[in-house]
């Protein structure tokens, strides 16, 4: 069920959106909030923990946010160019949180060998 919901998702969101300014504004708003407040939160942890680790590994929206936002598309409190602006939140977050753990992970693993 879960890839028949992404491809939902993705027919959802009208291509001209995407590369609206007032979209693309919306969305780089929107993702410097989430990547701000997600390391932000991260600090809250203990100090014996890497807490920009945890930060970013809590980044990603995924399916979630999707969930919401659809709710809100059908209710009709969200319109193209926000969805398009959270879809687009969604997927930077999700793609980049991976590549970030790992390399923290690899400079955390180098710095506890030499």
């Amino acid at each position: 069920m879960v890839p028949i919901f992404f491809v939902l998702m993705g027919i959802q969101v009208k291509l001209e959106s995407l590369f609206d300014i007032e979209a693309i504004y919306i969305a780089t708003i929107l993702l410097v909030a989430a990547v701000v407040g997600k390391l932000a939160s991260g600090y809250g942890a203990n100090k014996s923990n890497n807490r920009t680790m945890i930060g970013i590994g809590m980044m990603p929206r995924g399916e979630v946010g999707l969930i919401f936002v659809a709710i809100g598309k059908t209710l009709g409190v969200i319109d193209d160019h926000l969805f398009s602006a959270i879809v687009i939140m969604i997927i930077v977050t999700t793609l980049a949180t991976p590549p970030l753990l790992k390399r923290l992970l690899n400079d955390s693993s180098a710095e506890d060998t030499g």
